[in-house]
């Protein structure tokens, strides 16, 4: 009977959220429509403008050999050629330019501008990504287990001189928050303003859609042939895709854990090289953290008392007083 109560409270759950994340898609599709579907027929009609201004005044082309030549420059695209002035070719699969190539694969960012052409490098692509994609979730889960255990240190820290783990942990939160949103969002725009040529708005852009892993392709670095390139400019930036992943990562399950936080208790727990030992927390009338000791029932043993958060080091009790 308990089991059979808690697939239904669980059943009874995923249909509502379930018509949410429909409902979220379909208000994204409306507003995308709204804002670019005008911006689309206005571009094509542009284009069709251009391509017929430039048959009436050069008379010896035809449309068919226009349009032949046109899809010879957006297969030059695809393969990573462009051909503008004196420059046929920036050396996309140079070390440097086939590195960062790999890091966009193993992080499923996939910008779309370079892809393999020859199908020996398709193979080894297909062979690479199934390896290094499980490689990459590993990298990412141990940087981000890392950043959660300085996080529950320096939390701990502050809550046994404050006596209030309840403020220790929204300060650490919001500490960690911000600064990763100035190491990782605010502050690298500023260097692709400088090294592309893009504003502040368009390099936040591109910032959010890489560290997102949306990577659409519309911006992505190097790839203006009249600018002239370090070498260690896309390196870091690579160094800039891993850490920003594992913060990003990081701060998506701190928003999880406080969405699926029911009740005002939760459980503090230490950990030590040996053994861990539990110390539960709760609210007092006049909003001081007191300590108290665990309840029957509210073993980690009983899976109707506990409710396990994907944090190793922090458990949210769903029997204490109040629930």
């Amino acid at each position: 009977m308990p089991q059979a109560r808690l697939c239904s409270c669980r059943g009874g759950r995923v249909l509502p959220l379930l018509l949410a994340y429909v409902c979220y898609l379909l208000l994204g599709a409306t507003v995308f429509q709204l804002l670019e579907k005008q911006a689309e027929a206005q571009s094509r009609d542009q284009f069709q403008f251009e391509k017929l201004r430039f048959l009436e005044n050069y008379t010896c082309l035809d449309q068919r050999a226009l349009e032949q030549f046109v899809q010879g420059i957006i297969q030059a695209y695809q393969s990573g050629d462009i051909v503008l002035g004196n420059t046929t070719s920036m050396g996309r699969w140079e070390f440097v330019g086939s590195f960062f190539f790999s890091v966009s694969t193993v992080t499923t960012i996939g910008y779309g501008n370079l892809s393999p052409r020859t199908m020996a490098a398709r193979l080894f692509c297909i062979f690479f990504a199934l390896v290094g994609i499980p490689l990459n979730l590993v990298v990412l889960n141990r940087l981000g287990h890392l950043m959660q255990q300085g996080m529950h240190r320096c939390a701990r820290r502050l809550g046994g001189t404050w006596q209030d783990p309840a403020k220790a942990r929204w300060l650490v939160g919001s500490s960690t928050l911000l600064s990763g949103l100035l190491f990782f969002l605010l502050l690298p725009p500023l260097l692709f303003c400088h090294m592309e040529g893009w504003s502040y708005v368009e390099s936040f852009y591109f910032a959010f859609i890489t560290l997102s892993t949306v990577g659409f392709g519309d911006y992505v670095i190097g790839m203006d042939p009249s600018r002239r390139y370090p070498l260690w400019y896309k390196n870091t930036v690579s160094l800039w895709i891993l850490f920003g992943m594992a913060w990003l990562a990081l701060i998506i399950k701190l928003i999880l854990s406080l969405l699926e936080t029911p009740g005002r208790s939760y459980s503090y727990h230490h950990s030590s090289k040996e053994n861990f030992k539990a110390q539960s927390w709760r609210q007092s009338p006049d909003g001081e953290a007191e300590p108290r000791s665990p309840q029957p029932g509210c073993s980690p043993e009983e899976p109707m008392g506990i409710i396990q958060h994907p944090e190793p080091s922090t458990q949210v009790s769903c029997c204490g007083e109040g629930n």
